[in-house]
């Protein structure tokens, strides 16, 4: 009993040490795959807005298909760009959306990012 004595706290200390690395690694893991999770949506919507354009050839309604595309992003008409506005058979659109996400970690130098989800489309549905 005596040998171990002098190691008695040294699993205590080890733990202490690791455990603040091991939580930052958790909260890079979960940030990653939110903005991972919204970017798949931006890109989605986008794609679902320019598809609408194709079809459609209205550039309010394309804004809203986008809107509609991503309920889990709060996603507004002014981060949606539509180009060109007229939709002519041949051509192609593209809907591109940028939205900023707030970071909720707080160890990144950051606090935002801006995402970018684009769609292109082909005209004349």
């Amino acid at each position: 009993m005596r040998l171990h004595s002098g190691e008695r706290g040294a699993a205590a200390v080890e733990f202490a040490l690791v455990l603040p690395i091991l939580i930052i690694l958790v909260f890079f893991i979960i940030e990653f795959g939110r903005l991972y999770n919204i970017q798949i949506s931006l890109t989605g919507a986008a794609r679902e807005g320019a598809r609408s354009m194709a079809i459609n050839n209205a550039v309010p309604g394309a804004k809203a298909a986008t809107i509609d595309a991503a309920p889990s992003v709060p996603l507004t008409a002014p981060e949606i760009t539509v180009s060109p506005a007229v939709c002519a058979a041949g051509s192609t659109v593209t809907v591109t959306v940028e939205h900023t996400v707030d970071l909720i970690s707080g160890y990144l130098p950051y606090s935002s990012m801006k995402l970018t989800g684009k769609g292109v489309m082909l005209c004349g549905g």
